[in-house]
């Protein structure tokens, strides 16, 4: 009986609330797109609070694994994931349903852009055995793209000159996200230059 149970630890390892959260996240990337498909009001509604709560189990996953020193390296590795199915998925329906459009499509250009540059370069660094931290600007960097996608979800279900409001306010703020995605994306860059020159 113990050899059986310590054969399912990694298993129930990976099953922690914080991997859970995770898990969810991932899970609610398509579930956002399929809002898309549904008639009048509801959809922008359904997506909207899916994004958001989403969105919030991004905070509780890290901080759950620290203070309950839970984290793991499924979690590191899914977590960046997660974010990125999420925040690409809303931009695809974003640019679907109208809300960005003309040039303000490019500053989802360039943020797609980034996330599969740094992801390269982190699978590249990996293999080196090289670690690229998160920094605190990336973290502000994913903060202002929740904070945008979420008020352009919303603002289609809305009426009148507040929904105008909430549209310029999002653009705003996505062309901001735009702007530090993209530094951001250099700044990684410049931190494994030296690695990838070396091999």
């Amino acid at each position: 009986m113990e050899a059986h149970e310590a054969a399912r630890s990694p298993q129930l390892q990976a099953l922690t609330i914080p991997n859970m959260l995770t898990f969810g996240r991932i899970a609610a990337a398509p579930l956002v797109g399929a809002t898309f498909f549904i008639p009048g009001n509801a959809g922008p509604w359904i997506a909207f609070t899916i994004f958001v709560i989403a969105s919030i189990t991004d905070y509780f996953d890290g901080y759950l694994a620290r203070i309950w020193e839970q984290q793991s390296a499924l979690g590191r590795m899914l977590d960046p994931i997660a974010d990125k199915l999420l925040v690409a998925v809303s931009i695809l329906i974003l640019v679907a349903d109208g809300m960005l459009a003309g040039w303000s499509i490019w500053a989802g250009i360039i943020i797609l852009m980034r996330e599969m540059l740094v992801s390269g370069l982190r699978e590249f660094l990996a293999d080196l055995r090289v670690s690229v931290p998160v920094t605190k600007l990336a973290k502000w960097k994913t903060t202002l793209q929740l904070v945008a996608i979420a008020a352009l979800l919303i603002a289609p279900a809305l009426q009148g000159a507040k929904s105008g409001f909430i549209i310029n306010t999002g653009l705003a703020f996505f062309w901001v996200a735009a702007i530090v995605t993209l530094y951001t994306g250099y700044d990684y860059f410049r931190a494994g230059l030296k690695h990838l020159v070396a091999e």
